[in-house]
């Protein structure tokens, strides 16, 4: 593509709307405590338990841990399973305490049903991760006052805002 149509990323206007979407991430983060995470991962039957701490969803969950939020996986096929030290929930409303971010690991064409959920409990943010995007999802956040991300990892927006880094997947620390 031509150099020129790039130009108007560069614009100050396009600028300023990514600047205020970054301020409203650090906001969310700064003022949320629970993650209920759709979706985490858990083991298969005859699944090598090393592979659980390789998956996505797991490794976002026990870094957001380490920082100090509660993390509740939701994972209907892992009912009652234990899974970085919290009781996997099968649905959110099995959850009993305030949820804040909803965070989505789960294709795309169920996030319009996990928006209204997550409008029923009382969640402030929907976040769907990388890959992740849906404009009925999007307007369901919107008519409920929700926060709403889209095709971003909570994990790495973290990473940016307070610890000032860009990492793709580090490991987890021990």
């Amino acid at each position: 593509m031509p150099k020129k149509e790039f130009q108007h990323l560069l614009k100050k206007e396009n600028q300023i709307g990514k600047i205020n979407k970054m301020e409203n991430i650090e906001t969310v983060l700064k003022n949320s405590k629970t993650i209920a995470m759709i979706g985490v991962s858990s083991l298969k039957k005859k699944e090598d338990p090393k592979n659980l701490k390789r998956k996505p969803s797991t490794i976002v969950m026990k870094y957001m841990q380490d920082f100090g939020y509660k993390v509740i996986p939701v994972n209907p096929f892992a009912k009652d399973e234990i899974i970085h030290g919290e009781k996997v929930v099968g649905d959110l409303k099995d959850i009993k305490i305030e949820v804040d971010i909803v965070d989505v690991f789960r294709p795309s064409n169920e996030s319009p049903e996990i928006a209204k959920q997550a409008a029923q409990i009382g969640a402030k943010t929907l976040w769907l991760q990388y890959g992740i995007q849906h404009e009925e999802a999007k307007k369901i956040a919107s008519e409920n006052n929700m926060n709403y991300f889209e095709n971003l990892c909570i994990k790495q927006e973290y990473q940016k805002i307070f610890e000032k880094m860009n990492p793709v997947f580090p490991v987890l620390k021990k």
